[in-house]
């Protein structure tokens, strides 16, 4: 069994079909983000900015793994996005969907959420070092 396939790890098809929605998700927070007159500066700036959740894989491996995922689902920017339009806070939306945004980018690569315990290992596959170990393992046979 591959390493892709074996169970944990979707195979080829959804994992493509989750990049595409990551595709999609992305053009429209970017879409979303324009119409609202954002500055393309601050999204630049910002379009990274959840990824220092990585940090906190300085205090193990576990804990940053849970970090990096609370980051890294469209849940919590979502629901602040419905809090702040609810209360009037519609200013905080453009920076909400540069969050949104993120996480489209990293599913359309590929990122996906962190599996605790399993370094380089996602709810997509393997990323980085396993992706290159998976490669020359399955070439190898």
């Amino acid at each position: 069994m591959s390493e892709t396939t074996r169970p944990g790890f979707p195979p080829k098809d959804v994992t493509t079909l989750l990049r595409l929605e990551g595709i999609v998700v992305l053009s429209a927070a970017i879409a979303a983000y324009g119409s609202l007159g954002g500055n393309w500066w601050l999204f630049a700036l910002l379009i990274l900015a959840p990824d220092l959740s990585m940090l906190g894989a300085l205090r193990g491996e576990s804990f940053g793994a849970r970090l990096y995922n609370a980051a890294h689902t469209y849940a919590l920017p979502l629901a602040l996005m419905g809090a702040a339009w609810a209360a009037g806070a519609g200013e905080a939306v453009p920076f909400l969907l540069v969050w949104v945004a993120h996480i489209g980018l990293d599913r359309a690569l590929g990122y996906g959420l962190k599996y605790p315990g399993l370094a380089h290992q996602t709810h997509l596959g393997p990323i980085g070092k396993a992706k290159r170990e998976a490669r020359r393992l399955a070439n190898a046979s």
